[in-house]
C-alpha cells in the first residue's frame, strides 16, 4: 500500500519557456518537437477550415455561384478532406503524444529523439507539396481518390498529392515505431502495463495500427503513381487492371486510419473525465485493453466502405465485423459513464469538451451502426448521411478531445491557464454551430442529397442555409481559442506545477518542464486514477510539500494565528 511519504521528483521553481526560436529550428527536445507538431496542424486547421467555409458559401444556393466551375468545388472538397485527416487529426494527435508520453512514463524524452525530429520535418514539406497543387493543376478526385478519376481524368497535383501522402505516411510510421518502443522499454520501476496512464495505452494502440496499416496505404499511392507517370495500368480496367484493388487496399489502411484519428482521442478523455470528476477510472482494465481490441477488429471491417459494389457473399460477414467493433466502443463509454456518475463534476473548459465528446461521439457510434447495417447502406450510401456521421465521429470525436486536451495541458506546456470565460464561450460556440451543421445532414441525406456535388435539388436549400449559417458560426468559433491562447501565454494566470491536483507523472514536476523533464527519478503512484482515497491525498500533500507554493498558486494560504487578545489592565478602582 501507498505511504504518507513519497521521493517527488520535479522542481520546486518553473522552468523558463523556450525562446520562441527554438519552435522554428531543428530540435531532439520532445517537448519543442509536441509543441511544433501541434502548431503545425493547427495552421493547416485554419487552411482546411477556410475551405470548408468557401464549400458552406458554395452550397447556399442550389446552383453555381461563388466557383467558376465543378473542377473548382471538387478541389476544394479534395484537399479539405484530406487536410483534416493527415495535416490536421494525425499530426496533432502526434504532438500531444509527442509531448505527454515521456513525461506521462517519467522519462527524460522519446527513445529515438533524432528520428522524432525527423517524423516532424516532413510534416511542413508535405503540406506545402499538397497545396502546391494549385499551380499545376491540382488534385480532383475527393481524398479517397478513386480510379478512374485520379488515374485519366485528374490534372498533375494528383500526382503531388499522392507523393505528399507518401511524405505523410512516412511520418507516422516512424512516429509510431518511436512511440511503441519508447512505451515499451522506458516505463519507470513500480509502471508496469497496467499502472500506465490510458492516454499512453491509446497512444500505443494507434501507433500500432499505423505500423501495420500504413505500409498498405503506401504501396496503393506507389503503384497510383505509376500508373499516372509510367504508363502502367494497375487501376485501368479497360488494359486489364481492376480499380477495386485501389479501393481494397485504400480501405484496408483507410478504416483502420479511423481508430488512428479517434483513439488518441479517447485516452485524451479518460485523462479529462476522471481528473475533473475526481473519481477512479470505472473498469480502467477493460478500457486499456479495449483499446487494443479495436486496433486489432479495426483490421476486419474495411469492406463496408464497398457494399454497393462488394460481392453479395461477402456483405454480410462484413456487416458482423462491423457490428463485433462497436463492443469494445461500447466498453469505454459504459466506463466513461461510470466514472463521471456520482462524481464532484469541475465544469471547467476541458471538462466542457469532454462532456461535448462523449454526446456527440455517441450520436456518431449510432449512425455509424446504421450504416454498417447492408439494407441501410445500400440506400444511404454517398448521401450526406455519410457525411454527418464521419463528421459526429472526427470532429464532435476527435476535435472536441484536441480542444479539451489543449485546455487540460496549456497549463503544463505554458504555466499559464487559459482563460475559462474564454474557454467556456469557446466550448458553447463550437458546440452550437456543430451541431446545427452536421445533424440536419441527416436528414438531407435520408432525403436522397447527394455529396460531393456543387448543385442539388432546390429542395434542399432551406436545410442548406441553415448548414451554411451553421458552419460559419463554427468557424468563428475557432478565433475564440486563437485569442485565448496568444492573450494567456504571457498574461495568464501563474499554473503551478499541478493546478489540477492529478496524479498522473506529468504533474510531479514544473510548468513548463525543464529540459530534462524530471530532477531525480520519479515514483509513479500506485494508481493514476486512484482519486479520493487516503493513499491519494497524501501522495498530493507529498507533491505540495516539495514544490511549496509553485505547486498550486490558486490555493488559498493559510492564515497565521491569531494573537490572544491581552487581558485589560486592572483599574484604580478594582
Amino acid at each position: 500500500m501507498a505511504t504518507a511519504t513519497y521521493p517527488i521528483g520535479g522542481l520546486q521553481t518553473p522552468a523558463k519557456r523556450p525562446a520562441l526560436s527554438e519552435y522554428f529550428r531543428w530540435s531532439i527536445d520532445h517537448k519543442i518537437i509536441g509543441v511544433q507538431y501541434m502548431v503545425t496542424a493547427f495552421i493547416f486547421f485554419i487552411i482546411a477550415g477556410t475551405m470548408a467555409m468557401l464549400i458552406r458559401w458554395e452550397l447556399l444556393t442550389p446552383a453555381t455561384d461563388l466557383m467558376p466551375n465543378g473542377s473548382s468545388y471538387n478541389t476544394l472538397f479534395t484537399l479539405h478532406g484530406t487536410m483534416m485527416i493527415f495535416t490536421w487529426i494525425v499530426p496533432m494527435f502526434a504532438g500531444f503524444g509527442n509531448y505527454l508520453v515521456p513525461l506521462m512514463l517519467g522519462a527524460k524524452d522519446m527513445a529515438f529523439p533524432w528520428l522524432n525530429a525527423f517524423a516532424f520535418w516532413l510534416i511542413p514539406p508535405a503540406g506545402l507539396l499538397l497545396l502546391a497543387g494549385y499551380f499545376v493543376g491540382p488534385a480532383e478526385a475527393g481524398w479517397t481518390s478513386y480510379p478512374p478519376l485520379s488515374t485519366l481524368f485528374s490534372p498533375d497535383g494528383q500526382t503531388l498529392w499522392a507523393l505528399s501522402i507518401h511524405l505523410l505516411g512516412l511520418s507516422s510510421i516512424l512516429g509510431a515505431i518511436n512511440f511503441i518502443v519508447t512505451v515499451k522499454n522506458m516505463r519507470p520501476p513500480g509502471m508496469g502495463w497496467f499502472q500506465m496512464p490510458l492516454f499512453v495505452w491509446a497512444t500505443f494502440a494507434t501507433s500500432i495500427i499505423v505500423v501495420l496499416a500504413t505500409p498498405f496505404l503506401a504501396g496503393a499511392l506507389t503503384l497510383l503513381i505509376l500508373d499516372r507517370v509510367a504508363g502502367t495500368t494497375f487501376f485501368n480496367a479497360a488494359a486489364g487492371g481492376d480499380v477495386l484493388l485501389w479501393q481494397n487496399v485504400f480501405w484496408f489502411y483507410s478504416h483502420p486510419a479511423v481508430y488512428i484519428m479517434v483513439l488518441p482521442g479517447f485516452g485524451i478523455l479518460s485523462e479529462l473525465l476522471s481528473i475533473h470528476s475526481r473519481k477512479p477510472i470505472f473498469g480502467y482494465r477493460m478500457i486499456a485493453l479495449s483499446s487494443m481490441a479495436i486496433a486489432l477488429v479495426g483490421f476486419t471491417v474495411w469492406a463496408h466502405h464497398m457494399f454497393t459494389s462488394l460481392q453479395p457473399e461477402l456483405r454480410i460477414p462484413f456487416m458482423i465485423t462491423s457490428f463485433i467493433i462497436a463492443i469494445p466502443t461500447g466498453i469505454k463509454i459504459f466506463g466513461w459513464l461510470g466514472t463521471i456518475f456520482g462524481g464532484r463534476i469541475r465544469l471547467n473548459s476541458a471538462m466542457l469538451f469532454a462532456l461535448g465528446f462523449l454526446s456527440l461521439f455517441v450520436i456518431g457510434g449510432i449512425s455509424g451502426m446504421m450504416l454498417g447495417s447492408v439494407p441501410v447502406d445500400i440506400h444511404m450510401h454517398d448521401t450526406y448521411f455519410v457525411v454527418s456521421h464521419f463528421h459526429f465521429v472526427l470532429f464532435g470525436g476527435s476535435v472536441f478531445a484536441i480542444y479539451g486536451g489543449i485546455y487540460h495541458w496549456f497549463p503544463k506546456i505554458t504555466g499559464r491557464m487559459l482563460n475559462e470565460r474564454l474557454g467556456k464561450i469557446h466550448f458553447a460556440l463550437t458546440y452550437i454551430g456543430f451541431f446545427f451543421t452536421f445533424f440536419p445532414m441527416h436528414m438531407v441525406g435520408m432525403a436522397g442529397m447527394p455529396r460531393r456535388v456543387a448543385e442539388y435539388d432546390p429542395q434542399f436549400q432551406n436545410w442548406n442555409v441553415l448548414i451554411g449559417f451553421s458552419a460559419f458560426l463554427l468557424g468563428i468559433s475557432t478565433f475564440v481559442l486563437v485569442y485565448n491562447v496568444f492573450v494567456s501565454i504571457n498574461r495568464g494566470k501563474v499554473a503551478g506545477a499541478n493546478p489540477w491536483r492529478a496524479l498522473t507523472l506529468e504533474w510531479q514536476t514544473s510548468s513548463p518542464p525543464p529540459a530534462y523533464n524530471f530532477v531525480g527519478d520519479p515514483i509513479p503512484f500506485e494508481d493514476p486514477y486512484g482519486y479520493g482515497t487516503e493513499a491519494s491525498k497524501a501522495y498530493l500533500e507529498a507533491m505540495e510539500a516539495r514544490f511549496g507554493e509553485s505547486f498550486n498558486p490558486e490555493k488559498p494560504k493559510a492564515l497565521p494565528p491569531t494573537a490572544p487578545t491581552p487581558e485589560p489592565e486592572p483599574s484604580a478602582g478594582d
